[in-house]
């Protein structure tokens, strides 16, 4: 892609892996890019400022104390004028900073007072990366609507194996013109996706439920909208905020999504089906709260509507795709799923796996077609995976 005039902060910090951000600088301005280097102190202990200046041929923005970058207040002057701010590598204490707000540095002052896109990609050791305090930071990034490109599993400086090195420079490009440039595929279609659990009510306290939070559901959304797609959300119960530009109908049991999938089912190019509906239900509904005292021992259950089965019947020239949450034999229950219900796409993981279960921020998944064929998709943000989804229904619908 073309960042031809593109104006790009790339912030550097003190990684090992500090070198790797002159190939990135490189990789940025033979797109076309114009590019400003900000360095933290420690990274000066890696490379020197001059070699990014010579390169740049622009002074580096180091010293958080001076005018120089104009006779305007360099950090003010810098996050006004770039388009994208950058940071590869980020240590553990830069992510912090930012997760923090604290401005100690001229990186850090950066980011608070920029209203730009905001790319980071951390780099440490594995052990590091894992820490509690380090994944709620990048969490509190991520809720921000920073995008954080995740780093690579491999040998790292301390000598041992895991994830923390930085990922490889073409995908942390692909992640800055994603933001810069982001892929409009899905303009004038209209998409319909679930999301979340359903509810089904015992008494007027108690229901059936599961442990389905929506954020896969909801990161599907927010992306196809991010494409140009109009997106209608039908939406379990969940604590998530509504991704911009998409229209959400509640819903709380199965019988009520499937009213409203259908409802909608005529004006839509592609349904994603990422609920996770309750399969049965109470066949009665207590009119008042049942007691301990009653000694409920037995609830008869009735199967809910097969909403996907019901899309597969009405297909038509729609694309559908659906899910596949499993704990055994996963490719091979999510196959006969795909072929029983009559969908284009499934979406199948291994719930019992870390990070791919219901309520986390990353999943690990398998995409499933018709001919056989099976894409593996690594751990990733639930909004990449999300992208990753989005680039296989944009496929199809170009056929």
């Amino acid at each position: 892609m073309n960042l031809q005039g593109k104006r790009i902060l790339l912030g550097v910090t003190g990684s090992i892996a500090a070198y790797k951000a002159m190939e990135l600088l490189r990789l940025l301005t033979k797109r076309g890019a114009e590019v400003q280097v900000v360095m933290t102190e420690a990274a000066t202990k890696f490379v020197t400022p001059l070699t990014f200046e010579t390169l740049t041929r622009q002074p580096v923005l180091l010293d958080m104390w001076s005018l120089a970058y104009s006779h305007r207040i360099g950090h003010i002057e810098a996050s006004q004028r770039a388009d994208l701010c950058v940071v590869a590598p980020a240590t553990a204490r830069t992510i912090a900073r930012l997760a923090l707000g604290l401005a100690d540095d001229f990186l850090s002052c950066i980011y608070l007072a920029s209203r730009c896109p905001v790319v980071v990609a951390p780099a440490m050791d594995c052990d590091m990366y894992e820490h509690p305090a380090l994944q709620e930071n990048l969490k509190r990034l991520r809720d921000r609507g920073v995008r954080i490109v995740e780093p690579d599993l491999g040998p790292l400086a301390s000598g041992l194996v895991g994830r923390g090195r930085l990922a490889e420079l073409a995908d942390i490009v692909a992640a800055i013109e994603g933001v810069l440039l982001p892929v409009q595929d899905l303009e004038g279609r209209i998409i319909l996706v679930t999301a979340g659990p359903t509810r089904e009510p015992l008494d007027p306290v108690r229901y059936l439920s599961n442990r389905s939070s929506g954020k896969m559901g909801y990161a599907v959304a927010e992306a196809a909208a991010a494409r140009g797609a109009r997106v209608i959300l039908v939406s379990g119960p969940t604590a998530l905020p509504v991704p911009p530009g998409v229209d959400v109908i509640h819903v709380e049991t199965a019988q009520e999504m499937y009213e409203a999938v259908l409802a909608k089912l005529a004006m839509t190019h592609v349904v994603i089906k990422a609920a996770a509906v309750a399969d049965y239900r109470p066949k009665q509904k207590a009119e008042r709260k049942l007691k301990k005292e009653q000694t409920v021992r037995e609830i008869a259950l009735e199967p809910t509507p097969d909403i996907l089965a019901e899309l597969g019947r009405q297909k038509g020239h729609r694309i559908l795709v659906g899910f596949a949450a499993e704990t055994d034999d996963v490719v091979a229950n999510a196959r006969k799923k795909l072929q029983r219900k009559n969908l284009d796409l499934m979406v199948a993981n291994d719930v019992s796996q870390p990070g791919a279960g219901f309520d986390t921020d990353t999943n690990l998944v398998k995409i499933l077609d018709p001919q056989g064929n099976i894409e593996e998709v690594p751990l990733l943000p639930k909004r990449q995976v999300a992208d990753r989804i989005l680039d296989r229904v944009a496929a199809l619908l170009k056929k």
